[in-house]
Formats: C-alpha cells, sequence, structure tokens
C-alpha cells in the first residue's frame, strides 16, 4: 500500500477516545479529503451531530493538513492551495445558505457544500437548490431526518415520508437524491453523490439522513473510497460525429459561433478557432461573461436583453451553419425560439447530450469535451479549406483591452447609445453600468441578480476580462446575487466582487450582508434602486398588460446597510459616483452598499421578452 493510500484511510480528524467517530465525523473526513472549504448553512437540532462533527474537526486543523497535502496530487491544480480546515458559514436564511454555495462553485471549481436542519430548514433550501439545479452547478446539500423509530409519529418538524416528504421535495431539482436508513449505507450514497454532482449534466445532489445514524459511532472498517479521483474529466468526444463536422465546416461558406454559459472552460481554444477562422462571436445572455466584450469579432448577446448587432450577425442570409457551443437552448438563449437561430443552419455542440432533444431540427449533433473538439478542430487547421476574411492573430484574443474613454465597444451595437454617457439626474441605470465597469479594478467579479438588474448588465455592462461576470436565470431566483456574491468572495478573498441587485431582490435577501460584514468580505452591494419591481413595471407596460402590483415603498437602503455595521452610500449623480473611493471600497476588509436611485422611467431592453410572453398569450387564448 503506498504512501496516498494510507494517508487516506486515516480519517481527517479522529475524536478522542471518550467521543467516537461517527458517521458525521465521517462525512467531515470525506469534505477534507475533496478540499471543501466551507459548509454553508444553519444550525439546528436534527443537523446539530454535523456541526459537532465540524467543532471537533476545528479543534484538530492540523490533523488534516498532513491529509490534504498527501491527496493533493490527485486533485486539478485549482484545488491544491485549499485551507487546512473547513469552516461554517451561517447564512441568515436557508435559501441564501444555498445561493452561497452556488457562487462558491462557480468562482473556486469545488464542491459547494449547504446544509439545513430539518423541515422548514429543509423546505427552505429548495429555491437554491433548484437554481443551482437549473445553471448546473455542484452542490452537495445535506439535510436530516427524525430519528429512524420516530418516524411517522408526529415528530417536530418532521420529514419523512409518512409527514412532509423532504427527498420527495428534492427528487426534481437533483442530479442524485436519497435517504439514508441504514449506517452501512451512507459511504456508498455520499460516493454516488459525489459522482452525479460532477457527472454530466452536472448540478446539486441531495442526501438526507436520520440524526440517529448522522450520531451513531463508525463500526469496523470504513470503505475509505478515493473520492478526489471523481472530480476528474474524461477529455472525449463523438469522433463519427466530430468528422461530420469536419466535413461540413469544409463546405461552409460562413459560419457563426453561438457561445452559451457551457463555453467557459474552452473559451481559451474557441477564441483562437475564431481568430484564426475570422468567424465572429454571440454568446448568450450566460455566455456574456466568458467572451472579452472588447474582441473585434464580439457581436454581443442573442436572446434576453440582447444587441441588435447580435441579431443582424445571425440573421444575414449568407451564414450556413450556426455552431451554438455550451448552451441548452432556453428561451432566453433564443429570443424565444427565434426561428432564424433555431433552424437547419444549427450545428449544437454539448458536453450534455440532454440538451439535443432541444433541437431535433439542428443539421448536426456534437456531443463531448468542447475544450477537447475545439483543440482537435484548432489542431486539424481546418481553416486552410475554408475561406475566411478579417481572420487575426490566433493570441490576440486575451489582449484587446477597452480604452479608457470607450464607453461602448465598437464592433457592438446597443440600444439608445447616447444613454450610456447621459449626465442627467436621476442616474440613468445605462451610464451606471458604464461607470461600473470603468471604476472597479480588472479583477472585480460581478455578481448579477434576477430582474431589471439583468438586464441592464446584460445590455450595457461591457468588460475586457474573461470570467468576472455571473448571473444565474434559467431559474430566475431573485435574491440569488446577493448570497452568491459573499460565496463568490469567499471563494477568492483577493478579488473584490460587486453585486448589482435591485431594490426588490434586496427586500428579499439582505440581510445576507451581515455575513459579509462577519466574514470581512469586500463585496459591494450596487442596489438599483426604483422603488418598484422594475421588470414587472416595464413588463406590464411594454406588454400591454394591467399596471398592478409592482410600487415598492421608499427605502434608506444605506442606512439599512449602517444599521447592519457596512458603510452605505447614496447615490443619485454621476458626481456622486465620482466621489467614491473605489480603491479604498475594494480594499477595506468589508462590505459597503451603494444606494443608487436610477431613472425610474428608463425602459430596460425586454423586448424579446415581452414579445415571447404576447405569443404565449395568444396561444393561449387561441386554444380557450
Amino acid at each position: 500500500m503506498d504512501s496516498i493510500t494510507r494517508v487516506i484511510e486515516t480519517p481527517a480528524s479522529v475524536p478522542s477516545p471518550a467521543q467516537p467517530f461517527t458517521y458525521a465525523d465521517l462525512i467531515v473526513s470525506y469534505l477534507v479529503q475533496i478540499d471543501v472549504e466551507y459548509i454553508f448553512g444553519i444550525p439546528g437540532g436534527g443537523i446539530e451531530p454535523l456541526y459537532n462533527a465540524l467543532a471537533r474537526h476545528l479543534r484538530r486543523p492540523e490533523q488534516c493538513a498532513t491529509r490534504r497535502l498527501a491527496v493533493n496530487s490527485l486533485l486539478p491544480v485549482r484545488q491544491r492551495d485549499a485551507k487546512p480546515h473547513i469552516k461554517p458559514v451561517i447564512a441568515r436564511h436557508e435559501a441564501g445558505a444555498a445561493f452561497m454555495a452556488d457562487g462558491y462553485a462557480r468562482e473556486t471549481g469545488r464542491l459547494g457544500v449547504c446544509c439545513a436542519t430539518t423541515g422548514p430548514g429543509a423546505t427552505n433550501l429548495i429555491t437554491g437548490v433548484a437554481s443551482a439545479y437549473a445553471d448546473r452547478i455542484p452542490m452537495l446539500v445535506i439535510t436530516p431526518q427524525t430519528a429512524l423509530p420516530f418516524f411517522g409519529k408526529g415528530g417536530f418538524q418532521e420529514s419523512s415520508s409518512d409527514a412532509v416528504d423532504i427527498v420527495g421535495m428534492f427528487e426534481h431539482c437533483t442530479q442524485y437524491n436519497g435517504m439514508v436508513s441504514h449506517p452501512d449505507q451512507l459511504e456508498g450514497k455520499l460516493y454516488t453523490a459525489f459522482l452525479n454532482a460532477f457527472r454530466r449534466p452536472r448540478g446539486p445532489v441531495h442526501l438526507s439522513i436520520p440524526m440517529d445514524i448522522l450520531n451513531a459511532p463508525v463500526k469496523g472498517g470504513s470503505r475509505r473510497y478515493q473520492v478526489a479521483q471523481l472530480f476528474r474529466q474524461p477529455r472525449s468526444m463523438d469522433d463519427d460525429a466530430y468528422r461530420a463536422l469536419v466535413g461540413a465546416l469544409g463546405r461552409s461558406k460562413k459560419q457563426v459561433l453561438f457561445l452559451g454559459g457551457g463555453s467557459r472552460h474552452a473559451i481559451d481554444m474557441i477564441t483562437a478557432y475564431a481568430e484564426s477562422t475570422g468567424t465572429p462571436m454571440v454568446t448568450t445572455p450566460a455566455g456574456k461573461g466568458w467572451v472579452n466584450a472588447y474582441h473585434p469579432l464580439y457581436r454581443g448577446v442573442f436572446g434576453f436583453a440582447g444587441h441588435p448587432s447580435a441579431y443582424e450577425t445571425l440573421a444575414d442570409d449568407e451564414v450556413d451553419l450556426v455552431l451554438a457551443v455550451g448552451t441548452a437552448l432556453g428561451e432566453l438563449s433564443t429570443s424565444g425560439w427565434n426561428e432564424r437561430l433555431m433552424s437547419s443552419r444549427l450545428v449544437h455542440i454539448s458536453a450534455s447530450p440532454e440538451d439535443f432533444a432541444r433541437t431535433p431540427m439542428a443539421c448536426l449533433h456534437l456531443s463531448g469535451d468542447i475544450k477537447t473538439i475545439f483543440a482537435h478542430l484548432h489542431k486539424d487547421r481546418m481553416v486552410n479549406s475554408v475561406d475566411r476574411n478579417s481572420a487575426t492573430s490566433p493570441t490576440a484574443g486575451r489582449g484587446f483591452r477597452r480604452e479608457s474613454d470607450a464607453y461602448l465597444p465598437m464592433q457592438v451595437r446597443v440600444y439608445e447609445p447616447e444613454a450610456v454617457a447621459d449626465e442627467s439626474s436621476p442616474l440613468k441605470p445605462q451610464r451606471l453600468m458604464s461607470e461600473l465597469a470603468q471604476r472597479f479594478p480588472r479583477d472585480t467579479r460581478y455578481v448579477v441578480d434576477t430582474g431589471n438588474a439583468f438586464s441592464w448588465v446584460t445590455h450595457y455592462l461591457f468588460l475586457d476580462n474573461v470570467g468576472v461576470q455571473r448571473s444565474s436565470f434559467s431559474f430566475g431566483a431573485m435574491g440569488w446575487a446577493i448570497g452568491a456574491a459573499v460565496g463568490t468572495a469567499l471563494g477568492k478573498r483577493e478579488h473584490p466582487v460587486v453585486c448589482i441587485t435591485g431594490d426588490g431582490s434586496y427586500l428579499m435577501s439582505g440581510q445576507e450582508l451581515t455575513v459579509a460584514v462577519a466574514e470581512g468580505l469586500a463585496v459591494i452591494f450596487v442596489v438599483l434602486n426604483d422603488q418598484a419591481l422594475g421588470m414587472v413595471k416595464h413588463g406590464q407596460r411594454l406588454g400591454g398588460a394591467e399596471a398592478i402590483g409592482y410600487d415598492l415603498p421608499p427605502v434608506d437602503f444605506a442606512m439599512m446597510a449602517r444599521s447592519m455595521g457596512a458603510p452605505g452610500y447614496t447615490i443619485r449623480t454621476v458626481d456622486d459616483l465620482a466621489r467614491l473611493d473605489i480603491d479604498t471600497l475594494c480594499q477595506r476588509g468589508g462590505p459597503a452598499l451603494l444606494d443608487v436611485y436610477i431613472d425610474p422611467e428608463a425602459v430596460p431592453p425586454l423586448g424579446a421578452r415581452v414579445n415571447t410572453l404576447k405569443r404565449q398569450r395568444k396561444k393561449c387564448s387561441t386554444a380557450d
């Protein structure tokens, strides 16, 4: 037996002789093995054994340092600089805990872990878990049950199948979902959960464990699975479909790359391919953050809050192939399943073949690791047999930078470009987006909430740094960005994080600011204050619906932040923004909040979404 195996078979945190090694301790030891740094949640009676195990673990962090050193050779490079302990982060609401685990997983590539107690603790998690499921974020969710002998007896917050069936509730928003009904099942089910979290399509997994099993001492030997190996992803592809793609590209006269959020790990190879072939790039809203907005081949976003230049690029009659890469092609990514996009010109490339169910009209489907596919395309020098115009240097894509006075990329056409330089008060949200992009450091992470914030950012926030803009609009949970920003900051403390949210979302989840205060995180919360549920308000107006239910009361969010221990600033004009010392805000070792009063009559670019709703209403009335 080699030294690595010997260390893996040693528990990460060995309790004292008076305290037996429990199954909760065993779970912690596995999380140590894969370099989990945080468990996000809220304690309670049912989940108490897991927190007890964490407390024992924290008293002996030196015992897991050797273990981490030994397993590091099995882990991806990004996981090798972990801290030598797992820290509980106490959220203010369980949905916030799930959002934090989501943000942490996106920033680090590690597994996000969250937990809650029985009953309402578990049900509060579900919105955050469903959001991660829609966005395919690897997450381990742990909830407890009342002790097995008390199932069906009406215990306090009972969550068994005889009461409020928590396992049943998680069934349709997880990649794996199970209850441990015997101690001997726990390791196998935990291994299976890890496997399914990272097996495509990735996503959250859920284990429900009765309290008496969590507390039970581990008897006999443990299997000690080497779970770190599970995170090695195979670099494979469908060879026959790849050869068909090569043939199609050879016959093609003009292509467009249509990039979704699943392109993120392959963006360098995709960009190199685009540059060497002169192929324009269009993105979905989720894919926008993975392309340099100032790249001369980038044409903007197609879909929700998209750009006219992107629509024109895809509508070009000369385009005979659209390579849709790393996108599930849902409503917001396709501008309501636009027929110009969803046509026989489409080549759908995805690591998750499940996505192909939405594109029966495509001329070709290719499943496999996207980075591998584009590495082969670039290596095979497909460009030699294809006529291309304006090819650029294959190494230039990472170097294009925004000029200091450039509010907008020259190659992307937006609606109302004049508003980006508007000096009037109240502040135009278009101007605010440009100011944020210019004033914050290049390595700032922008975490964007559902609602009008998402539409303004998608259309007007342009960044020349790849991978620093995150959003979660698949499921559309308001308040996601607030918790996700905290998780993002915990993932990489050296980078400032800007959370762009609306006043409606902040009123739902703003209490998570106190977590950023407690953890000393440089998160700048930017609240778009228009005293309304803005997307509802403008959607009703644009769609011809009744004007109802969107008003919010006046709230002083800056004062609210100060009451929670963070500095708050009221912003009404461009000059107010200019007076902020951004460097100090980013380096102070704690959060701050900008209460930004935006023009409530500024109309967000919601046309595609409104048109889709109109079509749906028309079909409903026709069906009636």
